[in-house]
């Protein structure tokens, strides 16, 4: 379990970090460093809960959980991000407030950090750069969003060191707080459409049903339902109408599925001559013209 140490070693790392930062952030007076804590102390969170997760979503199925726990990790993703959105919000009302009333800044308190954390950061970043999973890549991207912080805090340090403008600071922190909160809606509509059961972005059902239906003897696909359960293991389930019943329809159509990322499908295969049980589906003589709009009885 090699992403596993490696998420922990940078959950220890950003851990104890995020709390000298804090300290940091009081002493030098810097909102920078304290947005910049915030921040930390969300990847810490969140790598921890990352590396819990993961743990917990490769475990094998069970008879109360029948599809694994595969959406662990997006309960995981899901914590971590609004974790770093309530953060970013109250860093953002801290430097408003600054700079309404501006303070002093210790800038070279301010500069001696940023180069700590910075050092720190690039350590963890390298630490995390070999694992495969998704997680581990957003822990990676996260440990780099820290390095370029801590890298606006040397700059901002500097700035107020050679010109004075103190409003450097709460400007610098306004801009990293926005840049979070802009990634954190992003990966908050990725989980929101995962648990609202939409199509995976990768996945055109109306292609998919073409290709289908070009399979021999498919004269139609109804009841279509494609879903995923973490962004990366998707499933479906569909009626398929053939002609006549052949001894390889299934396979062809699982192949087809399995094209497209759809791991775990459950296929219905009805004769042409049959009546489809669910009366509100009207199956259109065209080929892949049957809409997969119809409220199907999920599986």
């Amino acid at each position: 379990m090699k992403t596993s140490r490696n998420i922990l070693i940078a959950f220890i790392l950003n851990l104890g970090f995020a709390i000298f930062e804090i300290f940091g952030g009081i002493f030098t007076n810097s909102v920078a460093i304290l947005s910049d804590a915030i921040h930390d102390f969300g990847d810490a969170l969140s790598i921890g809960l990352s590396y819990f997760l993961e743990r917990k979503s490769k475990k094998p199925p069970t008879s109360l959980y029948t599809y694994g726990y595969l959406r662990y990790s997006v309960l995981g993703a899901l914590v971590t991000t609004l974790i770093l959105l309530v953060g970013s919000v109250f860093v953002v009302s801290r430097a408003i407030e600054r700079l309404m009333h501006p303070e002093m800044i210790n800038y070279d308190g301010m500069f001696i950090f940023a180069v700590i954390g910075m050092f720190v950061n690039l350590v963890a970043a390298f630490v995390t750069r070999e694992g495969d999973s998704l997680n581990q890549k957003a822990v990676n991207l996260h440990m780099f969003e820290d390095v370029l912080g801590w890298a606006v805090v040397l700059i901002g340090s500097i700035v107020i060191k050679i010109t004075g403008f103190v409003y450097i600071d709460s400007i610098l922190s306004i801009g990293v707080a926005l840049f979070i909160i802009w990634h954190s809606v992003e990966n908050l509509m990725d989980v929101m459409n995962l648990f609202l059961a939409k199509v995976p972005k990768d996945i055109d059902v109306h292609e998919l049903e073409h290709h289908i239906c070009e399979i021999p003897n498919v004269v139609g696909v109804h009841h279509f339902h494609i879903w995923s359960m973490d962004g990366i293991n998707h499933c479906a389930t569909l009626h398929v109408v053939v002609k006549e019943y052949t001894n390889n329809l299934k396979t062809y159509v699982r192949e087809e599925l399995l094209e497209h990322g759809i791991i775990h499908s459950t296929i219905e295969v009805e004769l042409e001559s049959e009546d489809c049980v669910e009366k509100e589906c009207h199956l259109s003589e065209h080929i892949g013209h049957s809409h997969g709009h119809h409220h199907g009885h999920h599986h």
